[in-house]
């Protein structure tokens, strides 16, 4: 049952990084995605069949000790956008801004609720969830490796001096990714704890 409720949680919580790309593009003059129909909470909109459920449930289920997936991508133009100077960087810091929205607000219940001594424990560790996956997608995606949210806000502010270096992680982006997920995901693991705990209050109870 508990696997149900973690993929529910990540389903929605990808949907509403998507979202907020897409929000804070149109905010900023790029209707691409609302003209497409994707500036909505309806997951059928967003998902991935494979990335969205299939990954992450195996991953899951196997104790792989990481939880990975996907949502299709929001459609962003960013010859559209208004601050052409930042605006890309904007537009894809509005996705890990909003995970850690999320994070942030069911973290303050838990750490009024902890207070009080008062609250179910299975609902705690649906919420502690909600709380950990989120500011999992949050740091994950700030990594600057393509076609990650971290590699539009470091190209938009890296020097033309270092173009080969764009270059390079456009061009192996991926394959770096990968390396990175089954090599490196393991030491992002820290700050996520430390920022659970900053916000909860309390050490993962999951």
């Amino acid at each position: 049952m508990i696997y149900i409720f973690i993929i529910a949680i990540f389903i929605f919580s990808v949907v509403i990084h998507e979202v907020a790309h897409g929000t804070a593009a149109n905010y900023l003059g790029d209707d691409t995605a609302k003209i497409a129909g994707r500036l909505t909470l309806n997951p059928i909109k967003h998902l991935d069949p494979i990335g969205s459920v299939v990954v992450p449930l195996l991953l899951i289920i196997s104790n792989a000790g990481i939880v990975f997936g996907w949502a299709k991508p929001v459609p962003v133009n960013p010859s559209k956008l208004r601050d052409q100077k930042y605006g890309d960087a904007k537009v894809a810091l509005a996705g890990p801004l909003a995970n850690l929205a999320v994070a942030l607000v069911f973290g303050i219940i838990l750490r009024i609720a902890f207070n009080f001594d008062q609250f179910p424990y299975q609902l705690a560790t649906i919420f502690s969830y909600i709380v950990f996956i989120n500011i999992l997608l949050a740091i994950f995606n700030l990594v600057p490796i393509p076609p990650l949210d971290g590699s539009h806000i470091l190209f938009t502010f890296l020097p033309d001096t270092y173009r080969d270096l764009k270059i390079f992680l456009s061009q192996y982006g991926f394959i770096i990714l990968i390396f990175f997920i089954f090599f490196l995901f393991r030491f992002l693991f820290p700050f996520i704890s430390f920022i659970y705990k900053g916000i909860v209050g309390a050490p993962l109870i999951i």
